[in-house]
C-alpha cells in the first residue's frame, strides 16, 4: 500500500490519550516519517506533538480539515 499522508502534513488522531493526568481528546499531530507497512499491510508513520513522538497506523489518524 501506499502512504496517504505526507511528511509535514498535520493529522489528527481521533480517541482519548492519556498525557500524565490529563486526558487529550482529538490530538493534532505532523507526520515527521513514513514507515514500512506493519504485518497487516497497513501504512504505518511516526507522528509527533508537543507531548511528544510515537508510531501509529494509518487508520488510526484523519486530516485536518
Amino acid at each position: 500500500m501506499s502512504h496517504k499522508f505526507k511528511i509535514g502534513q498535520h493529522v489528527r488522531q481521533p480517541g482519548i490519550s492519556y498525557a500524565g493526568n490529563k486526558s487529550i481528546t482529538d490530538g493534532l499531530f505532523e507526520i515527521v516519517r513514513l514507515m514500512p507497512d506493519d504485518r497487516s499491510g497497513e501504512p504505518t508513520y511516526r507522528i509527533k506533538s508537543a507531548g511528544g513522538e510515537r508510531a501509529v497506523r494509518e487508520s488510526e489518524l484523519s486530516h485536518v480539515v
